[in-house]
C-alpha cells in the first residue's frame, strides 16, 4: 500500500527502501467540463536543480523535446498528445545511482500546451497525481493527488525529489503558476523555453 501524501507533506525514500535505485515518477490527469473546440495537451517535465535552486544548463531540463539527461540518471519517456485513459498518461524514469553530484533536487513539473491560446487552465482538470514507483520491484511508493485546488493556473510544480542526509525524500509542492511552461523557465534559471 503507497504512503499517500497531502500538500507539503515529505516522505524518505531510501530510508526505509536501502535498495531503491531506479525509480518511475508516473503522472497522470484527467480533462473535465470544457468544450472550448481545442484537445487538452498536458505536457510532464523534470528539473534537475542545484544548490541554489536553478538549472545548471539547458541539458538539466528534461521535456518531450530533451528526453534524457547526458548522465542518463532522468529520462522522459514520451509525450502523451492525449491523455486519455487511466494510470499514468507520462512517465519519467530516474537512476539515483547516476543522478550528478552537483544536482540537489529534481523537481516535477506539469504544464498545459499552448494554454493561453486554447484557453485552457488546470481548473480544466480532474484526478492529477503523481506516483513514484520502486521500478525494479514495481511497487507504488508513494502517491499524491493534487485534488482541485487549481482555476487560472497553466503550470504545476507537483512534486520533488531532493538530496538528504545521504538519501533521498519526495515533497508534495502542488504549487500553480500562471505563465505556463515559460514561468517555470525563468523560475528554474533557463532563459528560453
Amino acid at each position: 500500500m503507497p504512503i499517500s501524501l497531502q500538500k507539503g507533506q515529505k516522505v524518505d525514500l531510501t530510508k526505509g527502501n536501502p535498495t531503491l535505485k531506479h525509480v518511475l515518477v508516473g503522472l497522470g490527469w484527467d480533462v473535465n467540463r470544457y468544450d472550448g473546440g481545442f484537445a487538452f495537451d498536458l505536457d510532464a517535465s523534470a528539473f534537475l536543480l542545484g544548490a541554489n535552486g536553478q538549472t545548471p544548463n539547458t541539458d538539466a531540463f528534461i521535456f518531450y523535446g530533451n528526453l534524457k539527461h547526458p548522465s542518463g540518471a532522468v529520462e522522459h519517456m514520451g509525450d502523451n498528445l492525449t491523455g486519455e485513459g487511466d494510470g499514468d498518461d507520462e512517465q519519467i524514469m530516474v537512476d539515483l545511482t547516476k543522478i550528478p553530484d552537483s544536482i540537489e533536487k529534481i523537481a516535477f513539473t506539469v504544464t498545459i500546451y499552448e494554454a493561453e491560446q486554447r484557453r485552457q487552465n488546470f481548473g480544466q482538470v480532474d484526478n492529477s497525481f503523481i506516483r513514484i514507483v520502486d521500478n525494479d520491484t514495481g511497487k507504488e511508493l508513494i502517491r499524491y493527488d493534487l485534488g482541485e485546488d487549481f482555476s487560472i493556473e497553466t503550470a504545476i510544480v507537483v512534486g520533488e525529489i531532493y538530496r538528504h542526509g545521504g538519501g533521498w525524500k519526495f515533497n508534495a509542492v502542488g504549487s500553480g503558476f500562471q505563465g505556463g511552461l515559460a514561468a517555470l523557465c525563468a523560475n528554474y534559471g533557463i532563459e528560453t523555453c
